[in-house]
């Protein structure tokens, strides 16, 4: 691709995986992470990195202009010495000085690293913090679970022996049914002829040093409830029902837990029954039908998400794998980010993080074979009237959630609506958006993307042609660009919102979005903020904004005292957090509403206190659907 390519491909979709844009300043660090995740991400064959384009501040739509390059010569040397000087290997990367408009760019051509030369790293950091991966449009650093991927040779973290145990902790009723299982796919396998320990051992469930002790694959697959008590005490998986109103059984409990732990091979099951027999079913007779069809979550679905959640969770982590029972969506959340990033997943072939469990897994056909097993979850739901499931990987806090909606799309009083837009050309995948809208409020291309099982720049496409026909309503930018109804579409006569899903008030703002959102909400917070809470005087109250007024004298006096009690360079993180999920525990706050009482930018305030709140569970979004949902709020479990 040459520069003018590339402009286009940016103006259509933002920066994607293959490419990346980077202003006409010197060749700085962020460039080089570019080229080493470019160089190391396997199956991508490099990307390109684009040296003179920037974001235009004042388009409404997502817009790239030229910088130009001043001095192309010395961007040229800095690159060729940095890629020979900076990394464990030199890299031999194509740089071509290209003119667009008459004006100078640089375009930078990286190709992917054999598999014997990676992982690339830098040498001043070493593995695996100086090597970086290439997951959607950005960079990431990569971790102890990211290296088996570059070494085919490395031993991976279930084939770990543990000390001080035996085949004296192996559960003979696992390995049981282990043999029915697989005697069910292949009644001839050979390994069913084997003893326990030979089994043991064909499975990689024995160390192979000759001292008979059990991995963690072994332990985790087969083992004694009290063995993995023992080894694994943080190994389990808590089934949270947390009901609407129509499902509470005691209106004095706000939700039950069930704690389960087994060897994996049973425990898929119990996991599985415990769920299914609490989710909603109903029946439907079709005209001329004589036998009525289940309408419902399909079973097979299901436990394809749960087998998925054990299969591929990081065992590294102590922390149990959580499934969430909403009134509308089942979440299963288990800890490790997915090794394939968000835009790959559902696409042929799998990367395994437990590649013995695995293995297993897919052996007695409890998980589907070649990395196809969210693509049959989509078709399984398809099929039933579900929506899509919805997926969400976090590098950052380490976790993979899955999403379950129990929305019935494309339903009679569905269709009914969708007709009222009979004069636009709408396939499937953009009649399921609309209803997503009208359901949910809001959609963004990575939603859209894991609705239609389709790629960014197709994703683009289809919902720039609902925003053209004033379906939709563009808003935001760049990476933080999300989707509203538009004056066409007419949400309030639809009759069919979905009361459980819970938008919160207007004028919230998206704590993920890329955009500046912030001037438009600006509040005055003179005498407002935390940093001034004890000196106000008249002069400044005078100057507190309607809005901040009306907040402050909406708390307790045991909060406002709270709130007067921070000092202006609050160092103790721990207070605003308690003081954080107070104000949620009354109703629910915006991220916006959240800064001005706290007196702190809202990024500040997103990073430093709301997200590690909610991966601790002390915060949940409002609207879990769509993370990034422009009215995302907050309340306190």
């Amino acid at each position: 691709m040459n520069a003018k390519d590339l402009f286009d491909q940016l103006n259509a979709t933002d920066e994607v995986t293959e490419i990346e844009a980077k202003p006409s300043r010197a060749i700085t660090s962020s460039v080089m992470e570019t080229v080493c995740a470019f160089a190391n991400e396997p199956g991508l064959g490099g990307g390109y990195i684009l040296i003179g384009a920037r974001k235009d501040p004042s388009s409404l739509f997502p817009q790239y202009i030229i910088d130009p390059i001043l001095d192309p010569d010395k961007i040229q040397s800095d690159f060729a010495t940095q890629c020979a000087s900076s990394f464990n290997i030199p890299i031999r990367s194509e740089i071509r000085i290209e003119k667009v408009n008459d004006k100078t760019v640089a375009v930078i051509k990286v190709p992917e690293l054999p598999k014997e030369q990676k992982p690339l790293y830098f040498k001043s950091k070493g593995l695996p913090e100086g090597a970086y991966r290439r997951i959607g449009p950005t960079d990431h650093r990569c971790t102890e679970d990211d290296l088996p991927i570059f070494y085919s040779d490395q031993k991976t973290f279930d084939q770990s022996p543990l000390d001080y145990t035996s085949i004296a902790d192996i559960d003979e009723v696992a390995l049981k049914r282990y043999r029915d299982l697989r005697t069910n796919i292949n009644p001839a396998a050979e390994e069913l002829t084997y003893s326990d320990s030979e089994l043991l051992q064909s499975l990689g469930g024995i160390a192979i040093d000759g001292s008979q002790r059990i991995t963690v694959s072994g332990m985790l697959l087969f083992g004694k409830l009290t063995s993995l008590r023992r080894v694994f005490p943080m190994m389990r998986v808590d089934y949270i029902r947390i009901p609407g109103n129509e499902w509470i059984a005691n209106p004095d409990e706000r939700f039950t837990t069930v704690d389960m732990r087994g060897p994996l091979l049973t425990l898929v099951f119990r996991i599985v029954d415990a769920i299914y027999s609490d989710l909603p079913k109903g029946f439907r007779l079709e005209d001329k039908d004589i036998q009525a069809d289940t309408i419902g979550m399909p079973v097979k679905a299901l436990r394809e998400a749960v087998t998925n959640a054990l299969m591929h969770r990081s065992y590294r982590v102590n922390s149990p794998i959580q499934v969430i029972r909403y009134d509308n969506r089942l979440e299963i959340v288990n800890p490790g980010f997915s090794l394939k990033s968000e835009e790959q997943l559902g696409s042929p072939g799998s990367e395994t993080r437990n590649p013995y469990i695995a293995a297993v897994f897919h052996e007695t056909n409890l998980a589907e074979t070649k990395g196809s097993g969210i693509k049959a979850m989509r078709k399984l739901l398809s099929g039933a009237h579900l929506a899509p499931p919805t997926f969400e990987s976090d590098r950052v806090h380490n976790k993979f959630t899955a999403r379950l909606l129990l929305h019935h799309f494309l339903s009679k009083s569905d269709l009914d609506w969708l007709a009222n837009y009979g004069d636009v050309d709408l396939n499937d995948k953009q009649k399921q958006a609309l209803i997503f809208v009208r359901e949910v409020g809001a959609i963004d291309n990575n939603t859209y993307r894991q609705l239609s099982d389709i790629d960014t720049l197709k994703a683009s496409t289809e919902l720039r042609y609902l925003r053209d026909n004033n379906l939709l309503k563009q808003l935001g930018k760049g990476r933080g660009t999300y989707y509203v109804a538009g004056d066409r579409l007419d949400i309030e006569s639809s009759g069919s919102g979905s009361a459980s899903v819970e938008i919160a008030a207007p004028g919230s703002m998206d704590m993920n979005a890329e955009s500046s959102n912030t001037e438009d909400s600006t509040v005055n917070t003179e005498g407002l903020t935390a940093d001034n809470h004890s000196n106000r005087t008249n002069t400044e109250a005078n100057t507190i904004n309607t809005e901040g007024e009306t907040l402050w004298n909406e708390l307790t006096p045991t909060l406002q005292t709270q709130l007067n009690s921070l000092k202006k360079r609050e160092n103790n993180a721990e207070k605003i957090k308690n003081i954080i999920v107070e104000l949620c525990s009354l109703r629910e706050y915006r991220l916006s509403e959240l800064a001005l009482l706290i007196g702190k930018d809202e990024n500040w305030i997103s990073r430093t206190y709301i997200k590690p709140l909610i991966q601790d569970g002390r915060l949940s979004y409002t609207i879990q659907e769509m993370i990034s949902h422009p009215k995302q709020a907050y309340k306190a479990k």
